[in-house]
């Protein structure tokens, strides 16, 4: 039965709008006695409004003629309005503005001021009139939902694999597969996986959540649910990898698995306490569509000379750098691959270990309990290794022990975040390295990038472009004799995104020869080193970038975008 208050009896009765006897028999006939007595004509709801407001000084409103702001909404759950019957309609600073049934229930205000954390102003609408405006706000934001699972269902080729723990046992709740959230979650992926997406964001917003792909490098927004799934969203992928969905205040990393068109696909999973909420990023790791053949990459052919050249060393380091998602990664395993034979033995330490080798021991790196880069290194030059592939060297410490092992008969693979080639002999001095022991060690360095490639279907001849402008960023007199240049296509086409689709590798590689490894010994500056690596023959970047750009592999706009000027 709704709770009415005494007040409100003895003002209708005195103002005469109700006898005691309607009183008394409407609310033995129902659970809610105001609304009772409107729907029999007993009271005249414009009089109710009128008696009621003025008498506790609140203004009264018509609850069709307003829509309720999101960001009131927040402020108060679900479920604690259908219970008390009340509607929180804006928010302006620190007042909080709510529509009430009860004018004269000063406790339930105080409560409302204590859990927002906000400064109460009521207004006044009657039980019916609240009753149909909250299943309408709350039905309008399970439609949204709804609609969101039907934008992205179809997921009957996707088979969800939760990661297996000895230390965390799956929820009874977890296996509710009608779940909006589940259906949800489990659409995004399908979806993400259509699109050739790598990564997934979900972002809480101050009214909704961002749901982002990044594809061929660039984000863009797939849809925006409305915030109140993000707890069951975010606590769905946790119970995927196996965290702790009670835990919304500290980062939690995990992973799991499905299985898509008949092969298995691994999910990364980094959960980040943001303002709103919380944030989770899906690195998607599809091990179906990587190739892991140097030669398939499209690299540049004294690229690909001096990456085997070096890899067919017996000993040594070859690194390679870049910025995150630049796919240093994919070019270790392919070195790795490369070498891989029955008769050598290959030790990875990886942080993660993103993709699983079939004949290759791969150890994961755990600091939470004591497993580090250094510690793994030190293990692994124990185990009798021919090649070992250093996930990324990140300190002194393990940079010192992989340069050990490269002079003492491994060959050593690794990465470390530099802008370019020649940038790395510095940074490893700068590091704590003897310039010796730099010298001595490295065969091969590569700075490697990911370009987006243009859509063949639709991309456009670029015509008129002065030759000034492309000599001024790194264009030779020679390349006028044949240029042909293109641009995207804006629109795109459904094959692609704006005008481009998929993505490929463009490699600055620097073989280092005797004269290279005198200068670095002596102590030469970044400048001289790549005056003479460029007379030895270095491509740089932005010239492999250009050499691309006219074959109509990518545009000018995009080599310009990920290289920088020589």
């Amino acid at each position: 039965m709704v709770k009415v208050s005494r007040k409100i009896r003895s003002l209708l009765l005195k103002e005469g709008l109700v006898t005691p006897e309607a009183w008394d028999k409407a609310k033995g006939d129902g659970p809610d006695v105001l609304e009772t007595l409107l729907s029999r004509g007993a009271v005249e709801e414009k009089a109710l409004m009128d008696v009621l407001g003025r008498s506790a000084g609140v203004p009264p409103v018509e609850l069709r003629d307003i829509v309720p702001d999101p960001s009131a909404l927040e402020c108060l759950p679900k479920e604690t309005c259908e219970e008390q019957g009340i509607l929180p309609l804006s928010k302006n600073g620190n007042v909080l503005t709510i529509a009430v049934s009860d004018p004269f229930d000063v406790l339930l205000f105080d409560d409302l001021r204590r859990s927002t954390g906000c400064h109460i102003r009521t207004v006044f609408a009657h039980g019916g009139m609240l009753k149909d405006a909250l299943e309408a706000v709350f039905q309008t934001s399970k439609q949204k939902v709804d609609d969101l699972i039907n934008d992205v269902a179809g997921a009957t080729d996707l088979e969800v694999r939760e990661e297996q723990s000895e230390d965390l046992e799956m929820t009874a709740a977890a296996g509710n597969e009608e779940a909006p959230a589940v259906k949800l979650a489990n659409g995004i992926l399908l979806k993400a996986l259509k699109e050739g997406a790598s990564d997934i964001h979900i972002e809480p917003g101050r009214n909704h959540l961002t749901i982002r792909f990044r594809v061929d490098g660039r984000m863009y927004v797939v849809m925006k649910p409305p915030k109140g799934i993000l707890n069951a969203l975010i606590s769905r992928i946790k119970i995927l990898c196996h965290l702790d969905i009670a835990e919304r205040n500290k980062p939690q990393d995990g992973k799991f698995q499905i299985r898509y068109e008949g092969r298995a696909i691994d999910f990364r999973v980094s959960v980040l306490p943001v303002v709103g909420g919380e944030k989770a990023v899906l690195r998607i790791l599809d091990t179906g569509t990587m190739s892991l053949k140097l030669d398939t990459m499209g690299h540049e052919q004294k690229a690909l000379d001096d990456i085997m050249a070096a890899i067919q060393s017996p000993y040594g380091m070859v690194l390679v750098t870049g910025p995150t998602g630049s796919g240093k990664s994919t070019t270790l395993y392919s070195c790795v691959q490369e070498v891989a034979s029955e008769e050598i033995n290959v030790v990875t330490v990886e942080d993660p270990v993103e993709y699983q080798m079939d004949g290759i021991n791969q150890v994961p790196v755990n600091p939470k309990r004591g497993l580090t880069f250094a510690g793994a290194l030190r293990s692994i030059l124990r185990q009798d290794p021919d090649v070992v592939l250093v996930g990324e060297i990140r300190d002194l410490e393990t940079a010192e022990i992989a340069i050990k092992a490269a002079l003492t008969g491994h060959l050593v693979l690794s990465t470390l975040h530099t802008n370019d080639a020649v940038g790395t002999i510095t940074r490893l001095v700068d590091m704590g390295i003897d310039p010796f022991m730099v010298s001595s060690s490295l065969l091969c360095v590569c700075a490697q990038r990911l370009g987006r490639r243009l859509c063949k279907r639709c991309k456009v001849a670029l015509t008129d472009v002065p030759k000034k402008k492309l000599l001024s960023i790194g264009f030779l007199k020679e390349d006028f004799e044949t240029l042909d240049l293109f641009e995207p296509n804006p629109d795109g086409c459904p094959q692609c995104n704006q005008g481009y689709k998929g993505r490929f590798a463009i490699l600055e590689t620097l073989p280092i020869s005797l004269k290279l490894r005198r200068m670095i010994v002596e102590g030469k500056s970044i400048d001289d080193l790549k005056a003479q690596a460029m007379s030895e023959g270095m491509m740089t970047l932005r010239r492999v970038g250009i050499l691309n750009a006219m074959r109509g592999v990518t545009s000018i706009e995009e080599v310009l975008r990920i290289t920088l000027d020589d």
